[in-house]
Formats: structure tokens, C-alpha cells, sequence
């Protein structure tokens, strides 16, 4: 018999969710299930699913239930696969919980729980901000192969709680032009796969001490969509990495569905980086799963 699932719809600079309130765990999604959610002819549409669950209900969420944290974000790429973390979702995570009373926001930092750890938001100027906490940059450059591309271009490897791979493009027209209609190929290939975005420096690099970037991407698990949180803050810490020591610490990203901010702090010692952006909640309803 089908079951009937409250959902809401959001995005981030036009990367879009289905949230689904599940509190106490109770629903099961398959991955089939996922698919269809997020189908855009047949479903609600959506690059990935948002599941609103207490972290003491799911077994991912006992490391951030001993933690005190009551919510967890069960992220699902729109085929279905689980994801570590997704920094457009967790703002318009926080933006939900807020909106249905379930979290306040303006009383300080947010804590949620995701596959790549504890992460705290709090409210900003341009919506939301989330800290990423520490990163990694991979040694060793991997190398992208793009339908039609010509030869492959190297990649940085960055890791800032879920894979990417940064490459970077000399002008707007070759980053206009790029057919990301197809997965990029990349070698060697990482063991569980990765983001891949293209980026393109502002001209200048540097304005008012903010640094300005163009960038593309292709999400692991769904394909390109108009913007990826986790890949902007990505992208800009590799064209810090390639400036240097004289690189600012708060940039500015463009994707195709808008703006979105990234600086990197201190804390305690530990290098962080934060990612801030609007967070809009669309429509509710209720939907019938088979």
C-alpha cells in the first residue's frame, strides 16, 4: 500500500532538495525511492534529499547524539547514494529546522550532525554560514578528462568532509563551453569518487582584499547542477593554495545559480573554513511513495 510522505522543497543559489521530516526514524527510503523523489519529470525533483531525523534515531547519528546533538542530516545524492556532507543542504537544513520551530538560530550556533561529523550554523548577512571545519589538500595532481575537452587537465584534490577536484581553466569561454553533460573521467581515480569543479580567476584575482572566482561542477552521484556548497568552498581554497602565501582569506564565488561567500579562520590553533549563502524553503505537500 503506498505511504504518504510530508516533504518541502528548497534550494540553496539553486541546488534543490526534497526535506523530508522523519524525526523519530521511522521511514526507510530505498534508493529507487530517492531516484524518483528527486526525478524531475516523474517526482518532486531535486539534486539530492534532505532527511530530518533525531540523531539518537539512526545508528550514523550516535557519535553526534553523544555529543548533544538532537538533529542529523541524512543527505542522499539524487541517485539514491549517501553523501558526507553538503553545504548548500545544511543551510537550508538549519533553515527548515528554524522555520517549523525546531531549532533557533538566533540563539547561536546550530549543531547538526552529518556523515563527515558535527557542523554549526549560524545566521549571516547572506542567508546562513556553516563551518566546514578543517580541510585537506590531496598530494599528487589528478588528472580530468572532459567530453570534448582535448587532453586532460590537472586537478587539485581538496577534501573539506566529502572529495573534490579542482581544476582550473584559463578564461570564461572555456569554462562556458565545458560539455558537463557527461561524468569527467579522472585518473587515478579516487576510491570514492569525487566532485569535480572548474574554476576561472576574477579579473582582478583580488578585490578589496576579497578574492573573486567563476566556477562549474559535477556532483558525484547526480551531475552538474547550478551549485555545489562544498564545491565553492573547495574551489576557493585551491586558487589559495595556487596564489600562495599573499592570498586573501575571504573569497567570493559565482556558479549559475548565484553567490556565495567563503573565508577561512582560526580557531584554537586549527585552520577552519566557512561557508556562507541564502537559504530559501519553496513549497510544502505530501507526496505517495510505492
Amino acid at each position: 500500500m503506498p505511504q504518504t510522505v510530508p516533504f518541502t522543497k528548497g534550494h540553496g543559489t539553486g541546488n534543490d532538495f526534497v526535506i523530508v521530516p522523519d524525526p523519530d526514524g521511522a521511514l526507510h527510503l530505498s534508493d529507487d525511492q530517492v531516484a524518483v523523489l528527486c526525478d524531475r519529470r516523474f517526482g518532486i525533483g531535486g539534486d539530492g534529499i534532505l532527511r530530518v531525523v533525531r540523531a539518537r534515531s539512526l545508528a550514523e547519528g550516535g557519535e553526534a547524539a553523544a555529543a548533544g546533538v538532537e538533529w542529523f542530516m541524512d543527505y542522499r545524492n539524487a541517485d539514491g547514494s549517501a553523501a558526507e556532507m553538503c553545504g548548500n543542504g545544511i543551510r537550508v537544513f538549519a533553515r527548515y529546522l528554524a522555520d517549523v520551530g525546531w531549532a533557533d538560530p538566533d540563539a547561536g550556533p546550530v549543531r547538526i550532525g552529518t556523515r563527515a561529523g558535527i557542523k554549526a550554523v549560524t545566521r549571516h548577512e547572506r542567508g546562513f554560514e556553516v563551518d566546514l571545519g578543517p580541510w585537506r589538500v590531496e598530494s599528487g595532481d589528478v588528472l580530468v578528462r572532459v567530453r570534448g575537452g582535448g587532453a586532460p587537465r590537472p586537478g587539485l584534490g581538496i577534501d573539506v568532509g566529502n572529495p573534490h577536484v579542482v581544476v582550473a581553466l584559463p578564461d570564461e569561454r572555456e569554462l562556458e563551453e565545458l560539455d558537463l553533460t557527461a561524468v569527467p573521467q579522472l585518473h587515478p581515480t579516487p576510491r570514492h569518487g569525487a566532485n569535480v569543479e572548474f574554476v576561472v580567476p576574477g579579473d582582478p584575482l583580488v578585490r578589496d582584499g576579497v578574492g573573486m572566482i567563476r566556477m562549474r561542477v559535477f556532483e558525484r552521484g547526480v551531475g552538474e547542477t547550478l551549485s555545489c556548497g562544498t564545491g565553492v568552498a573547495a574551489s576557493a581554497l585551491a586558487v589559495r593554495h595556487w596564489a600562495g602565501p599573499a592570498a586573501p582569506d575571504r573569497w567570493n564565488v559565482e556558479v549559475p545559480g548565484g553567490s556565495l561567500g567563503v573565508r577561512t579562520v582560526d580557531l584554537d590553533g586549527t585552520l577552519h573554513v566557512l561557508l556562507s549563502g541564502p537559504a530559501s524553503l519553496v513549497f510544502s505537500g505530501e507526496i505517495s511513495l510505492a
